[in-house]
């Protein structure tokens, strides 16, 4: 069966001077899925979602959303597409309800539909209570669910969210992960650049990582996972002498110990079997175990891989 990308992208090329932000970048996005596009700072995740949002011109490349061509039919494409940026873009003197409603005329609605459409939204992001304060009353999180709300009123097939979280509370964060995922469900197809790993790891259903302009690794979070290394098995002991027996009796299992809690890790690549062995030999060795734990690859080891990079705080501007 073939399947139906919404959102496809090839060969986008896209330089500030001497710069090259962008070096051939292809995606595609399945309809009613979420690909998430990670990266470190300066990587071009901004300037990606510019171009596909028709906010700025590649160089060279080509850029279909529902079909439309964005360097040819840009009006179309904006019919078709929402996006919320790192930072909320309301109006702070106007109350909650009248930045939707506004936001609603603008996109030519009726003023009963703006309106109504205006107090479905209110309630869906539950901004009721606040709905007729100003808007610079509100708080973080509040002003972000406001602005993924407006670029909502028009029930848009397609949304871009560039790093929507960024900056909020944990409570706040989840609030959001809750609103993505009925978007989601509801057959929204989503494209999502975001600072954290685990958010993408929750939400996406395949993710694009990128490095120097270029992508260099796609797949679901198990695949780039996967590809990473095997599970880790982490061992503790009551003491260092115990630690140092253990080592001893494992032999060139053990990859890394901790001195300071007295730990072991090993690889291993199958779970029942290789736990049992190292059990095994531990017991005939006479060593006692205080604790275990399997531990699987993370998505922060996917990027540390594959950049060479620790996950950053990003606040990329690449123009």
């Amino acid at each position: 069966m073939k399947k139906d990308y919404v959102i496809e992208a090839s060969g986008l090329v896209k330089a500030y001077g001497s710069n090259q932000v962008l070096k051939g970048i292809d995606l595609r996005v399945e309809r009613g899925t979420m690909l998430a596009l990670l990266g470190p700072n300066g990587a071009g995740k901004t300037t990606t979602v510019r171009i596909l949002s028709t906010l700025l011109k590649p160089d060279a490349g080509s850029v279909t959303i529902e079909g439309y061509d964005i360097a040819t039919e840009a009006d179309k494409v904006r019919t078709v597409i929402g996006l919320t940026g790192q930072s909320a873009a309301v109006d702070e003197l106007l109350t909650g309800r009248e930045n939707l409603i506004m936001m609603g005329r603008l996109y030519r609605l009726t003023k009963s539909s703006a309106v109504a459409r205006a107090a479905e939204l209110l309630a869906e992001f539950d901004l009721i209570e606040a709905a007729d304060r100003p808007a610079k009353t509100y708080s973080g999180g509040m002003r972000r669910r406001l602005d993924l709300a407006v670029s909502l009123i028009a029930t848009p097939p397609v949304i871009f969210l560039d790093e929507p979280t960024t900056g909020l509370d944990p409570r706040s964060r989840l609030s959001m992960w809750e609103i993505i995922k009925k978007l989601l469900a509801a057959g929204t197809t989503i494209l999502l650049t975001t600072q954290y790993l685990e958010e993408a790891d929750q939400l996406a259903d395949q993710i694009v990582v990128i490095d120097g302009g270029k992508v260099i690794a796609h797949g679901t979070s198990a695949e780039l996972k996967s590809k990473v290394g095997k599970d880790r098995l982490e061992l503790v002991f009551k003491d260092g002498k115990t630690l140092q027996a253990a080592q001893q009796a494992l032999g060139k299992a053990v990859v890394s110990t901790n001195s300071k809690d007295y730990s072991a890790t090993l690889i291993i690549t199958d779970t029942n079997t290789d736990v049992k062995r190292v059990l095994d030999t531990l017991v005939a060795a006479k060593l006692s175990v205080q604790s275990m734990a399997v531990h699987q690859p993370t998505l922060d080891d996917v990027f540390l891989s594959l950049t060479g990079k620790v996950n950053q705080a990003i606040t990329e501007e690449e123009s």
